[in-house]
């Protein structure tokens, strides 16, 4: 790849767990990515805004709360409203396997529960990332 792959991680809403989101963030630095951690408390607005800002390939988001349908709805419906469907959604947390088929309608490319390996998730976004730039550049 040309550059790093870029993630902003974030914790929407009011849940205040973010160990599993610093976890996230550490092993995907240690893997070569850049990334971007906007801490506890942040709104889907912020979340697309910093990530358009910071031009990144991926926002993963890290829900506790059972507030997730809420949260990859609205940041699903910002990133198709600014045209960056190009960027990798994907999280994890507490997500009842129930709802594993609406995220996908939703968009959502990636959903990783508690247990999951760190290094799935730096496999996952190598790939994606790798197929989006590549389509990406097909398609110039």
């Amino acid at each position: 790849m040309d550059r790093p792959i870029r993630v902003l991680i974030a914790k929407p809403g009011l849940d205040g767990h973010d160990r599993g989101a610093k976890v996230i963030a550490r092993a995907l630095r240690d893997a070569g990515m850049e990334v971007i951690y906007t801490g506890l408390r942040q709104t889907s607005d912020m979340i697309l805004n910093a990530s358009i800002q910071e031009d990144v390939d991926a926002i993963g988001l890290s829900i506790l709360s059972g507030a997730h349908m809420h949260y990859f709805s609205e940041i699903s419906a910002g990133l198709k409203e600014r045209d960056a469907q190009d960027i990798v959604l994907f999280g994890g947390g507490i997500i009842p396997q129930q709802d594993m088929e609406r995220l996908d309608e939703l968009g959502v490319d990636g959903v990783f529960t508690p247990g999951a390996n760190t290094n799935d998730v730096v496999s996952f976004l190598e790939n994606i990332v790798a197929e989006r730039r590549k389509n990406s550049s097909e398609q110039i």
